[in-house]
């Protein structure tokens, strides 16, 4: 019986789920802890359990995106980007660029990052360094990220909110 939702994923179709999945997932999950839908910064990222899987991941991730626009070590500029539809109220969202996660002892499909206008996120990163508490949100202590975590561990996935777009990031504007 496998661990994990959808590993080992082992071809293009179901990467392309996986992403699917991960991008309604994240949305929920945005949505249930902070209350509103917010824009996608423009990255994904999915999550590996095996070896094997990231080998044939980063293989497949080498025929999708542009070796030489890497990102933090990270993040990968896709050549064609993945455009996901609205469908009801769930927004839909372009990803220009991706990632592939080593495996590790995460359970999640994968992470999408949300973008948050400065002064919401300034205010909301002061009343959890107050010592307030809100469910499923913790700053992400990561030097040189400025970032906020959701989570539920209901949920297998991750989401973060900044104040940048994946553009800004990589100093593409």
């Amino acid at each position: 019986m496998k661990s994990y939702r959808f590993s080992p994923i082992e071809n293009k179709d179901q990467l392309l789920g996986v992403i699917k999945y991960t991008h309604s997932r994240c949305f929920e999950l945005c949505k249930e802890i902070y209350g509103r839908y917010l824009p996608v910064a423009g990255n994904i990222g999915i999550f590996c359990h095996y070896e094997d899987e990231y080998k044939f991941l980063t293989k497949l991730r080498q025929e999708l995106t542009e070796e030489s626009d890497n990102w933090n070590k990270k993040y990968y500029r896709l050549y064609e980007p993945i455009i996901i539809p609205a469908q009801g109220d769930l927004p839909g969202a372009t990803y220009t660029y991706f990632y592939v996660r080593k495996p590790d002892q995460h359970k999640e499909a994968g992470d999408i990052d949300f973008v948050l206008n400065t002064s919401e996120f300034d205010k909301l990163k002061k009343f959890l360094l107050g010592g307030e508490q809100k469910k499923g949100v913790e700053i992400f202590d990561r030097p040189g990220l400025d970032l906020i975590r959701l989570s539920d561990p209901s949920i297998d996935v991750l989401a973060f909110i900044g104040t940048k777009n994946m553009a800004e990031n990589v100093g593409a504007m």
